[in-house]
Parts: C-alpha cells; structure tokens; sequence
C-alpha cells in the first residue's frame, strides 16, 4: 500500500509494509526540484535514516531496476 500527497515544495509517497511475515517501517521518499529524499526509521536506533538522491541518481536507479548484471553509464539521445 501507499500514499501521494502533493505539499508545497514535494510530491511526498509513503510505502507501507503490507502484512507478511517481517514488516518493515514505512518508507517516505519526498521528491523536490533538484533531489529526492528516502527516510526510514531505524527502530534499533530510534532515529530516521535519511538517503539523498539527485535527480541523475534518480535516473540511473530508475534505469537499473530494469537491466542485467553490468557497469552502465546513461548518455542523453542524440537530437536529430
């Protein structure tokens, strides 16, 4: 399950562990202009773990989820 919320400066998503056997704390990743930020508590810890991603980041990862094993390098399409 999740939630989009639209604030003022973020487009905010929510992913919420569905029941299973180990549930994980929700995960908010909060997408900005020119970054996008995961946070997850970390319960051992008691704190908010928090990754900052740029937006190329972003794109590489979007990318990978669909690709072999391999080093790739993304190169903008040639303009005709």
């Amino acid at each position: 399950m999740f939630t989009i919320e639209h604030d003022f400066d973020a487009t905010v998503i929510t992913l919420v562990d569905e029941p299973g056997s180990h549930l994980q704390e929700d995960v908010t990743i909060q997408a900005f202009d020119d970054c996008v930020t995961i946070e997850q508590l970390d319960a051992r810890q008691d704190e908010v773990q928090k990754i900052t991603l740029s937006m190329s980041q972003l794109r590489d990862l979007a990318a990978a989820l669909d690709l072999p094993e391999g080093v790739y390098q993304l190169r903008p399409a040639p303009q005709s």
